[in-house]
């Protein structure tokens, strides 16, 4: 993970969405990455890495954006890319579904 990347811990994330208070997710994953391990649907946005530049116009620069993938990687890049178009509340998951997977729920599938 690059260094300046704003993050948010998984069990932070967690307790938001707990309390209906969850930003808007966006995974940039792989679509078949989803069938193996996810987060809780909550209506998250679904944009592959390879696709963010040619669709981060579907994003909203007011949403906080909690941009995730697989271990912190390719999310942290595209908060970096996303900052960069001037959406100030993206913020990457830290560690991931893997993160999520280690501190909130440990039933998930491990990839």
């Amino acid at each position: 993970m690059s260094p300046g990347v704003p993050e948010i811990e998984p069990t932070e994330l967690k307790a938001r969405m707990d309390a209906g208070d969850a930003p808007v997710l966006l995974d940039v994953r792989e679509p078949y990455e989803k069938d193996i391990a996810d987060l809780p649907e909550v209506g998250q946005l679904r944009i592959p890495l390879g696709d963010v530049a040619a669709r981060f116009g579907e994003l909203s620069r007011d949403d906080e954006l909690v941009v995730y993938c697989r271990s912190g990687g390719r999310s942290g890049s595209v908060v970096q890319f996303l900052q960069a178009q001037g959406f100030d509340k993206a913020i990457n998951l830290r560690g991931g579904v893997l993160g999520w997977q280690e501190d909130v729920d440990p039933s998930l599938t491990r990839y």
